[in-house]
């Protein structure tokens, strides 16, 4: 009996020294595995480190044996040599149809509106009225203008409506407030030239240009503020005219146009002081009437004097107030 309890214990010693031996190999493995990765990394940062600052790209004939030694010049500036920054993501092209477009919306003008409210309903748009979708490239770059003169309740409603409607358009735009200086006779045609030159000189890539009045809001979303192979009205039904235009070839309100149709038809004409008028006469324009072809190529984009008296970009728009003169002393057009 004891010499089998002698031998099991034997055999049970032997089985441990030989566990023990064997887990003192593996942590030898793991330990040299272990120093030969830290060598690696070492060795490999070391390398990239000094061999940028060693190694320049050089001729031949440059001499760098002295500490300060100085390499011939070639005469042409050097370019740094920095690391080349992260690129930006390339964006895919806005859609033609935004995803995010509600449809029918309900407009109403009784609750109070301050502009504070208006700011904090429109976070991604920048100062002057600017936005730009973070998440894709639109075709078009949009200046939306604006004539006005003391319509600041108005204007504070159409910001309201008009910044979500534009940014679910996914629309890069920028809203443009032209004011007329003074108490002389109104001339939205001449305040639409001038909005156009001056957003051109805010930026020169606008391509689009979308001439809307301060009371004109759109009821639904669907119908996009972009330009067209043809000049565009937005404006083809209106409530206050029972949802319909007031005659055949009325063209007020809101339209737009690209760059090239603008200058096309030179403008818009200068000489209408006061309400009305100027709508039919840029509609002739379009269709080419032959008395509105003569007077297009004197009065228009070309001709229109102004001075700009201030620039002030605000959070939610671009106001520029602009002294366009006095009306000639004949009875005004229109």
């Amino acid at each position: 009996m004891s010499r089998l309890l002698g031998g099991t214990l034997e055999r049970v010693c032997k089985a441990v020294l030989l566990l023990c031996l064997l887990h003192f190999l593996v942590a030898v493995i793991l330990y040299f595995d272990v120093y030969a990765q830290h060598l690696a990394f070492f060795s490999r940062f070391s390398a990239r480190g000094p061999s940028r600052a060693l190694h320049p790209a050089a001729s031949s004939s440059t001499n760098c044996s002295r500490p300060n030694a100085t390499a011939p010049s070639s005469g042409l500036p050097e370019a740094p040599s920095a690391r080349p920054g992260p690129t930006a993501p390339v964006l895919p092209p806005c859609p033609d149809s935004p995803p995010g477009l509600v449809g029918r919306l309900l407009i109403e003008f009784t609750s109070p509106m301050p502009l504070e409210r208006v700011q904090r309903e429109n976070p991604g748009v920048l100062l002057g009225g600017r936005y730009t979708p973070p998440d894709c490239t639109p075709a078009q770059t949009v200046a939306v203008i604006i004539p006005f003169r003391h319509r600041e309740h108005h204007l504070r409603y159409w910001l309201h409506y008009l910044h979500p409607i534009l940014r679910r358009q996914r629309l890069r735009y920028g809203i443009y407030v032209i004011n007329q200086h003074g108490e002389d006779t109104f001339n939205r045609a001449k305040l639409l030239n001038v909005g156009f030159l001056e957003a051109l000189k805010e930026d020169s890539t606008y391509n689009c240009f979308i001439f809307s009045d301060v009371d004109l809001v759109p009821m639904d979303d669907r119908n996009l503020y972009r330009c067209g192979d043809q000049p565009r009205h937005f404006a083809i039904a209106m409530d206050k005219f029972g949802f319909r235009l007031p005659y055949a070839g009325y063209f007020g309100g809101v339209s737009g146009l690209n760059k090239s149709q603008f200058l096309r038809i030179n403008g818009f004409p200068n000489e209408y002081w006061g309400w009305g008028g100027e709508d039919d006469d840029i509609f002739n324009r379009f269709t080419k009437i032959q008395n509105t072809k003569l007077t297009m190529k004197r009065d228009g984009i070309g001709s229109v004097r102004y001075q700009v008296l201030e620039v002030s970009r605000q959070p939610l728009f671009t106001n520029i107030t602009v002294d366009i003169g006095r009306p000639p002393s004949w009875p005004p057009r229109g």
